[in-house]
C-alpha cells in the first residue's frame, strides 16, 4: 500500500524545509523537498551601495555567517579588483575556521547525535523519535556527558572569532580588500589558547564519538547514496592572486561526476526553476539572478531553486570536499562514503582538518603590516563573483555593479544543491535521492527520513506530514 508521509517540521536543523516521501510496502519510492520560505535578500541589494553587501549577505544565516562574509568578499574584491595583503587573507581564513569548528561541534552533539545516543527523558533530549539505539551504556553515557562540554567548545570558537571580527554574530571584521583587525602578539596567543583547547577536543572526542557511532550503525554506511556527483568551489586560499579558482587553496576546487574525476568550470553553474516558485522556466546563469516570485505556479512545490553543474545534480559539503581532497580515510570508503555515516564521518575529519590548519595560519601573520588594501568602487559595469567552502558546502555570490549599484545579486548556497527540487529535466535534488529506497520501518516515526536528512546539515526546517493517498491524514508530529 501506497502511503505518503511529510514531517513537518523536520527538527534540529536550520531553517524552513519540508520533506514529503511516498512510500510503498515501507520504501520511499518518491521524495520532494520543499523549501517553504521567501526572504528576497537579492531583491533587497537591488539598487545598493554594492558594500552593503558586506553586511546584509551574513544576515543569510547566524550559524554560518563567515561564509556569507567571505563570499560577499571575495565578489566585491573580483568587481573592484583588489587582493587582501597576505594578513588579510590569513585573518579571513582564522575567522571562517573558526566559524567551521563551531558549526561542526554543532552538528554532531546538538543535531545529528540525538538519533544514535540515548538522553534521558528530559528536555533537550526529548520529544525525539524512538530510534534503535545501539552504542554500549558506557559509550553512550559518554556522549550524552560531551553534550553539554560540546556547548563550552562552541563557546570557544566564537570567542576565537570574536577576536577578530569584534562580535558574533553580525561580525565586522570582513570588508572588501582584507580583515578590519589589527594584528598583534596578544591576539595570536589568545587565539592559540583557545584553539589548543578546541583541537584536543575535536581530536578527542569529536572524531572517536564520531567513529563509535559508526562502528555501532555500520549499516547506515549502505544507507542515503545521493547523486554520487560532487561539487567543491575550494576555500580558505594559502596564495594571493586575482584567480581563485585557479589559486592555491586549502580545500581545492573541483567536481567527480560519474565516477571521475574533473577541474572546476564555473561557468557551467546554471539554476532552474521549473519546479519552484518563480516566474521564469528557463535555467540562467547565476549573473541572471531569477527573483520574481510567482507562489501559485502550476506544478512548483519549492522556494529553493535547482542549480545544476553542466545539467548535473550535484551534492556539496563535508563529502564533497574530502573527496575531492583526495582524503585517503574518505577515497577509502569507495561507494560507502555516499551515505549517512559517509557524510558524518567526513565532517569530523574535516574539522580536525581545520583546527590543526589554523594552528599554523596564526603564527603566519606579522604584527604591524597591513590587514586590507585600499579601493575605490568603479564607476564602470563590473561583475564579480565569491565562491567559497561554507561549512554545509560550495557557496556562491555573483555580484553585477553598474554605475556604482548593484544591479543583480545572487547567492546559489550549498542546502540549495543538496536540498533543491526537480530540475528542468525531472531530476531530484541530491536529498531527495538520497531518500528513495530507504525502509521506513514505522510511518508513525519516521526515524529513517530525518537520518538521512540531518547528515547533509541543511540550513533551513521541514514540515512532515503522514498522509494516505487520498490526502487523509493520519497523523502530524512534532518531534525532536
Amino acid at each position: 500500500m501506497t502511503q505518503k508521509i511529510i514531517v513537518d517540521p523536520v527538527t534540529r536543523i536550520e531553517g524552513h524545509l519540508k520533506v514529503e516521501v511516498e512510500v510503498d510496502n515501507g520504501v520511499v519510492v518518491d521524495a520532494r523537498c520543499t523549501g517553504t520560505m521567501f526572504r528576497g535578500l537579492e531583491l533587497i541589494m537591488q539598487g545598493r551601495d554594492p558594500r552593503d553587501a558586506q553586511q546584509i549577505m551574513i544576515r543569510i544565516c547566524s550559524v554560518c555567517p563567515l561564509a556569507h562574509s567571505n563570499a560577499a568578499a571575495l565578489a566585491l574584491d573580483s568587481a573592484f579588483g583588489i587582493e587582501p595583503p597576505p594578513n588579510g587573507r590569513i585573518l579571513r581564513n582564522l575567522m571562517f575556521g573558526s566559524n567551521y569548528l563551531q558549526s561542526h561541534i554543532l552538528h554532531f552533539f546538538h543535531l545529528a547525535a540525538l538519533d544514535y545516543v540515548k538522553g534521558p527523558d528530559v528536555p533537550p533530549f526529548v520529544p525525539r523519535y524512538q530510534a534503535d539505539y545501539r552504542l554500549p551504556d558506557a559509550i553512550n553515557k559518554a556522549a550524552v556527558d560531551r553534550y553539554l562540554q560540546a556547548l563550552q567548545m562552541r563557546r570557544k570558537a566564537h570567542e576565537m572569532l570574536a577576536i577578530w571580527s569584534g562580535r558574533v554574530p553580525g561580525m565586522q571584521g570582513i570588508v572588501p580588500g582584507g580583515a578590519t583587525e589589527t594584528v598583534n602578539a596578544q591576539k595570536i596567543i589568545d587565539f592559540k589558547f583557545r584553539l589548543a583547547e578546541l583541537i584536543d577536543f575535536v581530536d578527542n572526542v569529536y572524531v572517536p564519538t564520531v567513529q563509535a557511532v559508526a562502528e555501532a550503525y555500520a549499516d547506515w554506511f549502505d544507507i542515503g547514496r545521493g547523486p554520487k556527483n560532487l561539487l567543491a568551489f575550494g576555500g580558505f586560499p594559502l596564495e594571493e592572486g586575482p584567480d581563485h579558482v585557479a589559486k592555491k587553496k586549502f580545500f581545492p576546487s573541483g567536481v567527480y561526476i560519474g565516477g571521475k574525476d574533473a577541474p572546476l568550470d564555473p561557468d557551467k553553474v546554471t539554476e532552474q526553476v521549473k519546479y519552484s516558485w518563480y516566474a521564469d522556466d528557463i535555467a540562467k546563469s547565476p549573473t541572471e539572478a531569477v527573483v520574481k516570485p510567482e507562489p501559485t505556479k502550476p506544478e512548483a512545490y519549492s522556494w529553493l531553486k535547482a542549480p545544476r553543474y553542466a545539467g548535473h545534480v550535484m551534492e556539496v559539503g563535508p563529502l564533497a570536499r574530502q573527496w575531492v581532497m583526495g582524503t585517503k580515510e574518505v577515497r577509502a570508503l569507495g561507494d560507502k562514503a555516499f551515505s549517512v555515516m559517509g557524510r558524518h564521518f567526513a565532517r569530523a575529519i574535516e574539522a580536525s582538518q581545520i583546527a590543526h590548519a589554523m594552528d599554523e595560519w596564526v603564527m603566519q601573520l606579522q604584527p604591524g603590516e597591513p590587514v586590507a588594501t585600499p579601493y575605490e568602487i568603479p564607476k564602470e559595469e563590473r561583475q564579480g563573483i565569491g565562491l567559497v567552502e561554507g561549512s554545509r558546502g560550495a557557496l556562491g555570490h555573483w555580484h553585477k555593479i553598474e554605475g556604482g549599484r548593484t544591479a543583480v545579486y545572487n547567492a546559489v548556497v550549498p542546502t540549495t544543491w543538496n536540498c533543491s527540487p526537480r530540475d528542468d529535466l525531472g531530476q531530484r535534488g541530491a536529498v531527495e535521492q538520497a531518500l528513495l529506497g530507504v525502509t521506513v520501518k514505522d510511518a508513525n516515526n519516521p526515524v529513517e527520513l530525518v537520518r538521512i536528512v540531518r547528515a547533509f546539515d541543511p540550513c533551513l526546517a521541514c514540515a512532515i506530514h503522514l498522509m494516505t493517498p487520498d490526502k487523509k491524514e493520519i497523523a502530524q508530529f512534532i518531534v525532536g
